[in-house]
């Protein structure tokens, strides 16, 4: 199955000039959700995964499902001030400005065995951050695994030295 087929372009989204990769369409094929989640599971299985932790809000999607075939615990990260209980948070850069993302503090365990989540690597912005709170936490980061990379952006430098995975590449825009 070609799964870079059932992405749809959505042109000057979410501004002018940006052509958003739109995963719904992907989403909306139960066959299509099935073999993204198996292609990520398969290069994760042996690896002994205790959390999967995704970033929202798309991440969640898929994430939850990767979670749940690797017998391991689903962790999100979210905006700033969405999640209930004592959270630790990380800044980041946007485009024109910064943003900030959390985790709770309690998530994850010293050591824990984690594979990060999110439906695009772009700048590797955001996944950078999931990176340091998670770091911060103490685990051991097993990868970073994506729908999309597009890999004109070299999200994938900001990131590294984490093992990184994406079902979809995009090398121009």
């Amino acid at each position: 199955m070609n799964l870079k087929e059932l992405i749809r372009d959505v042109p000057d989204f979410p501004k002018k000039g940006i052509i958003f990769k739109d995963i719904t369409t992907l989403l909306a094929r139960p066959d299509a959700t099935k073999e993204a989640v198996r292609q990520i599971v398969e290069k994760y299985r042996a690896k002994g995964v205790q959390k999967v932790v995704c970033i929202e809000a798309r991440g969640f999607i898929l994430g939850s499902i990767i979670a749940q075939e690797l017998q391991a615990g689903f962790v999100p990260i979210r905006k700033k001030g969405k999640l209930p209980s004592r959270t630790l948070h990380e800044e980041y850069d946007l485009e024109y400005g910064t943003d900030l993302i959390e985790i709770h503090s309690d998530a994850i365990s010293q050591g824990e065995r984690v594979l990060l989540h999110d439906d695009l690597l772009a700048t590797g912005g955001t996944m950078g951050a999931a990176i340091r709170l998670v770091q911060k936490l103490g685990a051991l980061i097993i990868g970073a695994s994506f729908v999309i990379e597009l890999d004109f952006l070299n999200g994938r430098k900001n990131i590294a030295p984490v093992d990184t995975f994406s079902l979809i590449h995009y090398s121009t825009e």
